[in-house]
Formats: structure tokens, sequence, C-alpha cells
């Protein structure tokens, strides 16, 4: 059985606590590709493991997801009662017990599949805020049969363009954010890829396209963008940045867009098809299948493959569609996160703007994101002088290159070579202290029991004693032993004295850094070999002594 990850585990603990404390309608936020499915399905075990009478309906808007999210619960748990409800999949088993059910398809049909004590909803960033929709009205038949009902709401992005968060305002469906992963915590803890970004020659000026509802009104954008000149400058550029990069997302601003894009990809030689909402079912599983399996290089699309969307393989995402919407930036860009073979990173071509006015991909929040509305021309990233790059407004350096910015939120260089990547992501070279060496000690703690003492020495002289507390019980123990192997030792020892014998099964970080989550707290990160990151979060007391 395949086992939660930390974080993944602690969403789902949240989850519970919030049920115990009498709410019944909770938004677990985890990044794209951050394993939401996995959770699901844990999500469902626990809860009929609990409760085996209860009855639950997993809830999206398209067949592909509706199909991985079975598909995970059935390869968790083998023997689950599961079944599916979707006119996409031909498929309407009304009386499983857990039902894999697309909205479409239910929205009006309570009677046919019955009474439900726990509805999730993946995506749940879909759902619009007036309860005269698919999804409110469904809520509201289920809820007359079981006024006792709980939602559990999963996305990436709890936010919407036209009615901002969706656990305030009138009409919410969610009470609150039981849990958030951040991204960069993923990235640095190793299980998401690293995102690069860089700055391009070609821009998309849209500073005269008017606006409808918050955003670009989608004919003005397309006639805006959709020029000859700009798609082959941008084009050129992708094949050149993306030189040796194997799965390719180009996001546009429309249909015509999309084609006129993969038309000029080709013309360089780079395979490439248009998926978009005209494409049949047939002709679109074709084209995927063909991405997923690498017979295909590029695929360009309008609207249909920022959501949901699951290639691992993705490894340069081009962003041709300027936006407003800062959910609709971080989901295209998610698209680039997830992990996969023989992937070091995802790149990020951003002729649109859109890391400049949303800001880093790391620090976007529910909260900077309702900022947004309304706030148009305000910048939220810079360029880099030294490699052009984009960086968060408060970075003092460019992790990459390390080069002093000059404060001034200029124009990207458009002298940037392929060489030249760096994360669109805010943490700061500045902030990282060299290990020069260290050494392993027994240390005895308070209550009588003995500590690993780790002492890092510094550049400059400096020091930092790490205490790890592997002879401990509870989360010390597991604080250790997550310490233990995120610097490469395997299995964790059982005392302080074995540590010491294995000391050599270790790897010496080269970097450290500290930041305060506030007075009592403070999370740790450790540049390895190799460009890897391990972090870890906790009191003061808890990791230094």
């Amino acid at each position: 059985m395949m086992h939660l990850r930390p974080y993944q585990r602690a969403s789902l603990d949240a989850l519970h606590a919030s049920w115990a404390a009498g709410e019944r309608a909770g938004l677990v936020v985890l990044p794209t590709g951050a394993g939401k499915a996995l959770v699901i399905a844990a999500l469902v075990r626990e809860v009929l493991a609990a409760a085996p009478d209860r009855r639950i309906a997993v809830v999206t808007h398209t067949r592909e997801l509706i199909a991985q999210n079975h598909r995970e619960l059935l390869g968790y748990w083998p023997q689950a009662p599961a079944g599916i409800y979707s006119a996409g999949l031909g498929r309407r088993e009304a009386g499983a017990q857990v039902l894999f059910c697309g909205i479409q398809s239910v929205a009006g049909r309570t009677a046919e599949i019955g009474p439900a004590d726990l509805v999730i909803v993946d995506e749940a960033h879909l759902i619009p805020r007036t309860a005269e929709t698919r999804y409110g009205r469904f809520l509201a038949d289920l809820r007359e049969a079981r006024p006792d009902l709980r939602v559990v709401g999963l996305t990436a992005t709890p936010y919407r363009l036209d009615s901002g968060r969706l656990d305030e305002g009138e009409g919410r469906l969610f009470s609150r954010i039981v849990f958030e992963a951040n991204v960069g915590d993923l990235i640095h803890q190793g299980y998401l890829a690293p995102l690069v970004c860089k700055a391009t020659a070609t821009t998309l000026d849209v500073a005269h396209v008017p606006k409808r509802g918050g955003d670009y009104i989608p004919s003005a954008l397309e006639a805006a963008v959709n020029q000859d000149w700009i798609t082959r400058a941008a084009v050129e550029e992708m094949v050149t940045l993306g030189h040796g990069r194997r799965a390719w997302l180009a996001f546009c601003a429309g249909v015509d867009h999309a084609r006129a894009v993969r038309d000029a990809i080709r013309a360089e030689g780079v395979s490439c098809e248009t998926i978009c909402g005209e494409t049949g079912k047939r002709e679109r599983d074709r084209i995927v299948a063909a991405f997923r399996d690498g017979r295909l290089r590029c695929l360009t699309s309008v609207g249909v493959l920022s959501t949901g969307f699951n290639v691992p393989r993705v490894d340069l995402v081009a962003l041709l569609r300027p936006t407003q919407s800062t959910g609709l930036y971080v989901q295209q860009v998610g698209r680039a996160l997830r992990l996969a073979p023989g992937k070091e990173n995802g790149l990020v071509l951003d002729y649109a703007g859109l890391v400049r006015m949303h800001g880093p991909v790391d620090i976007v929040t529910a909260r900077t994101a309702a900022a947004i509305k309304g706030r148009e021309g305000e910048i939220r990233a810079k360029a880099c002088p030294g490699c052009g790059a984009l960086i968060a407004l408060n970075a003092s350096t460019c992790e990459a290159c390390w080069v002093e910015p000059d404060g001034e939120a200029g124009e990207p260089s458009h002298g940037a070579s392929a060489e030249d990547e760096t994360p669109i992501l805010s943490i700061a070279a500045a902030d990282w202290l060299r290990v020069e060496g260290w050494s392993l000690a027994s240390r005895a703690d308070r209550d009588g029991s003995d500590s690993l003492a780790v002492t890092l020495h510094l550049a400059g002289g400096d020091r930092t004693v790490l205490r790890v507390r592997l002879e401990h019980r509870g989360h010390p123990r597991e604080k250790a032993v997550a310490w233990w192997r995120g610097f490469g030792g395997g299995a964790a020892p059982m005392t302080v004295a074995e540590a010491l014998d294995r000391q050599g099964d270790l790897v010496r970080p080269l970097a450290i850094r500290v930041v305060a989550n506030g007075r009592l707290s403070q999370s740790v990160h450790y540049r390895m070999p190799g460009g890897r990151v391990y972090a870890e979060t906790g009191r003061l007391a808890d990791a230094m002594a």
C-alpha cells in the first residue's frame, strides 16, 4: 500500500480535527503535483474504517479526473466499494458506496444516486460562488436528505477572480482553509520539481485590451496577441531555450492563437498538436497519449490543460495568455511541478508577464490573490540584472548568479542566455550560510536521555548546533528520523551510539538557511550536494541549541 507523505498526513489530521470541532465544510489546499488523489483515497478509507455504513461521493468536472481518482483509490485500497457515475466514461454505477462522479452527470439526479454523508470535491476552485449552479443545487439536494452532510474541497488555488476566496463572502460553500501546503516547502523537501524562469525578449502588450468580469475580454485579448511576427519571435525563443526539454505546454489566448503557435512550432521542426474545447474525445485521447508517451513534444492549448492535466514529464511551460487571474497563473505553472525520472526542473517562459504581476509562485496565497483584483499595473517581481531571470521584489539577490540587484523593477534583460535559469521562487541566496565542516557527538538532555549533537562550522568562524533526538519518543523521534533520511542516512538508528558508528552514511550540507516564523518557530533549509534542499520546521528549542 502507498504511504502518505508527512504533509498529506498532516492535511488529513487537520481535517479530522475540524470535524471534531463541529465544522462541516473545510478546504484542503495542496499544490499541483502534491498528490491530491492519494489524499482523497486515504480520506475515503479512513472514513469508512471509522464508520463502515457511511456513503461518500467524490465529485469533479472532467472524466479524466474521475477516472484518475477512482484508479488511485483502487491502487491504495483494492477492495474499496467504489464505482463511477459519468456519462463521459459510459458508467452509471449509482449504487456504489463510494461514488466517483462528474458534476454534469449527477446534478439533478440525487434521487437516482441516493444520499451521501460526505462529498469530496476535487478542483474545488471551479465551484462558482452562487448557489444557483450545478454544484450548489447538488449539495442543497443532498443536504435535504442528510442535513449533517460534510463537504471537503481540495484545490491548489482556493480563490476565484470573480468572487475572491472560496471560504469568504456571501454564498460561500466552505467555512475555512483547514490545511495549506506551500509550493516552496514541498520543492525544498524534494516532493515537487523546482521551477526556473527565463525572462523573455518577446513580451505580449495588452495595455489597451479591455476587461470584463475582472479579466481580459477573450476576443480582444486574442486579437492583440495573435499576430504573426509576435508568434514567430516567441516560438524562436521557445525552441532555443527549450533545447533539451522533453515535454512542452504552451498556454494560448484563443483557439486561433493556439493553432498559430502550433504551426510556428512545427515550422521549427518540433512535433506539436493543439487541444481546445472543440477537440473531440477520441482525438484528444489520441493526442494526450502521444504526448504522455513522448511521441509528441509540444501541446498548445486554450482553457483545457490548466487544471487536472497530469503528465509529470512536462518540463517546459510557455505562458502566452495574459490573465488577471492568479488562480489560472498558478494552475498553468503547476503543470511543471510534478517529479519525473530524468527531470531536473521545470522551465517557465513568461511571455505574458504573469510572474511580474502575480509574484513568485511559492509566495502566492489566497490573500495575495485577492489583492490582485482591481490593482492593474502593480508589479510583484523584478528582473535580476545579472541573468534577466524573475525574482521576488523583496529578494536581495538572485539565487543562481548571486548578483546584487539595483533595487529598480526594470525590464527583463534581453541578453539572457539559455544557461541563465533561476527558480521563480522567493528564497534569496544572501540568506544562505556556507557550511565548511561538521562534527557529531553525544550530548545529554535534561531528561537524562541522549541526543545527537551536530555542530555545523560556518563561513566566518560561526557555528550552529543541531540536536537530533533519536532516542526520544513521539514527534521528536519522528523529526529525528526525517532528519536522518533527509541527510542521506537511510533507515534511522535507534540510539545515538549507533548514529555515531554510522555517521559515514550521512551527507554534509553545503549551506544552511534559517528563517524565523514568528518569535518561537523557525524553518531550517539545508542545501545538499547536487542542488537538493532539505527543509524542516519547528520550535526554536527543537532544532537549535
